[in-house]
């Protein structure tokens, strides 16, 4: 019989597979003094491959843990995809006031710089699609769901947890801004049980910068 349910033990290697890589890229940039994060699209590309391997051997183990993998699938739909706009803006205003009092003279306190200039728009959007259903599938219906039962601040702390050490690379500032996103995400999806609106306001997180950068 298939479960929707997680131990401590699955969530923890389930995070691992997925995310595990990333912390530890994420870790030797904050190591590294956050050298300039440069997006390219064959590093596009490449991450979309890594992303891909690490789903399957998560699916895998999900599998065999008797996980029921049919609650990942996606069901994009016009009612969600707007949902997804309204909760990008929500959360796009939200992280603009939450980061607000870390902002001095204009200037930001983030010490992490990117840069888009060897991105193309089609390489980005590729990117998006997969990292936003990669990430959000395993935080919100693995994770979230699948702690449900050790109560609100499990379900939801761990996998805010985990999202945030693997965007340390993105600087003090960043990390605010993904904390203010993360929190919103978990508590729409809670609230609503719909997955795809959290996915699309994740894409658009992705895509808006590097257009704004090219504008």
């Amino acid at each position: 019989m298939s479960k929707s349910t997680l131990t401590i033990r699955e969530a923890v290697t389930v995070s691992a597979i997925c995310f595990g890589l990333f912390i530890f890229w994420s870790t030797q940039a904050v190591l590294g003094g956050f050298p300039e994060a440069k997006f390219t699209d064959a590093g596009n590309v490449w991450m979309v491959i890594v992303e891909a391997i690490l789903a399957l051997t998560a699916l895998l183990y999900l599998r065999a843990r008797r996980f029921d993998v049919q609650l990942l699938t996606l069901r994009p739909d016009i009612g969600g995809t707007l949902l997804g706009l309204a909760l990008f803006a929500a959360t796009w205003l939200m992280g603009i006031v939450v980061t607000t009092p870390f902002v001095s003279d204009g200037q930001a306190s983030s010490v992490a710089e990117f840069s888009f200039s060897g991105v193309s728009l089609g390489a980005t959007i590729l990117l998006a699609m997969v990292n936003g259903a990669f990430e959000e599938v395993f935080l919100l219906v693995v994770l979230v769901r699948g702690l449900r039962g050790y109560g609100f601040s499990i379900a939801v702390g761990l996998p805010l947890l985990v999202r945030l050490l693997y965007h340390l690379y993105q600087g003090p500032l960043g990390v605010v801004w993904i904390l203010a996103f993360g929190l919103a995400a978990a508590l729409f999806y809670i609230r609503s049980g719909r997955l795809w609106p959290v996915v699309f306001a994740h894409m658009l997180w992705d895509i808006v910068p590097v257009v704004l950068s090219k504008t």
